[in-house]
């Protein structure tokens, strides 16, 4: 994947770069299998928005200035190093000192995002977008590292504060869209590219549930199928009939303030993709016994809802509702 004329593509690093997000993703989703929970389902989403907050930092970023050299490559590799340690502390409870290393290294993810902003600002058209990034996610990043030694619950005070500054901080730059607007075609593509290996780590799930067959029934050839044929039915919602990835350019406000509404609806939908299929996973694996009861139940046909409901707001966002 290279440059190509009608626009940016996405570079083979931008794509490892996904891939290890995804990996990051699987890792925090783990604990689920065990506690398939409201407490397990609330520890997962925290985390998982704050992965994902840092991914699209990045995919934001990039899809405005396709810078690529040295320096830049040099810093997408300390992100990546950033969210492999994320992961690595995401598995207990959020009042332990692991989610306190986990706040740690997504300070340090924002501030090399800062970073990577500050390079932006030696272009005069980009001055006024970067110094903006630059002074909400600093301040943000600042307040993530001083949760990092706090202890709870004052710690989640902090979480909601920086969190909100991180999230007011390109809600309220959306004049800039119009000044500096994200590459029409490259944006939609990293999407895209995310929202595939997603469900690439959803058939995984299948697989995984089907190892645990010992005999091979028809309800669980039942099961399994019914897990790859959500996978497939949403793959080709979202591509085929949503359209999700087409170019997305920015004329007007309008636009831009739409712009925002397509990416954050991805959010409930990867969300939803994974809870479900955590869920779907547990279902196949021992089939046909029940493998959950009545209120777990209820929370897997939630995220397959709430993921019907992110793909349809995207449509919308789109401008082709299906």
């Amino acid at each position: 994947m290279s440059e190509e004329a009608g626009g940016r593509r996405v570079t083979w690093l931008e794509l490892f770069f996904d891939l290890v997000f995804a990996a990051a993703v699987a890792q925090v989703a783990a604990p689920l299998r065990d506690d398939y929970s409201g407490a397990g389902l609330l520890r997962f989403a925290i985390l998982f928005v704050l992965i994902w907050w840092a991914w699209t930092g990045h995919a934001v970023f990039s899809t405005r200035f396709g810078s690529d050299d040295a320096v830049q490559r040099a810093l997408t590799l300390l992100q990546m190093f950033g969210v492999a340690v994320m992961a690595a502390n995401a598995r207990d409870a959020l009042d332990s000192r692991s989610s306190a290393g986990f706040a740690a290294a997504y300070a340090v993810m924002r501030l090399i995002l800062v970073a990577q902003y500050a390079r932006a600002r030696s272009s005069p058209a980009a001055r006024a977008l970067s110094t903006w990034y630059l002074v909400g996610h600093g301040i943000a990043a600042v307040i993530w590292l001083l949760s990092s030694v706090t202890p709870a619950p004052e710690r989640y005070w902090l979480w909601a504060l920086a969190f909100a500054v991180d999230l007011g901080t390109p809600l309220t730059a959306v004049r800039h869209n119009l000044s500096l607007p994200p590459d029409a075609a490259h944006l939609p593509e990293r999407f895209g590219l995310f929202t595939l290996i997603l469900l690439g780590e959803s058939v995984v799930a299948v697989m995984h549930g089907i190892e645990h067959q010992e005999y091979w029934s028809v309800p669980a050839a039942s099961a399994a199928f019914a897990g790859m044929g959500t996978a497939f039915f949403i793959w080709w919602w979202y591509f085929i009939a949503a359209r999700a990835t087409s170019a997305q350019p920015i004329a007007t406000r309008r636009d831009a303030v739409r712009l925002h509404a397509w990416s954050y609806a991805h959010l409930p939908l990867y969300l939803g993709l994974v809870v479900a299929f955590v869920g779907i996973q547990q279902v196949v694996s021992i089939a046909p016994a029940p493998a959950l009861n009545a209120t777990q139940v209820a929370w897997l046909l939630a995220a397959l809802g709430l993921a019907a409901a992110s793909i349809a707001t995207i449509s919308r966002a789109s401008g082709r509702p299906c």
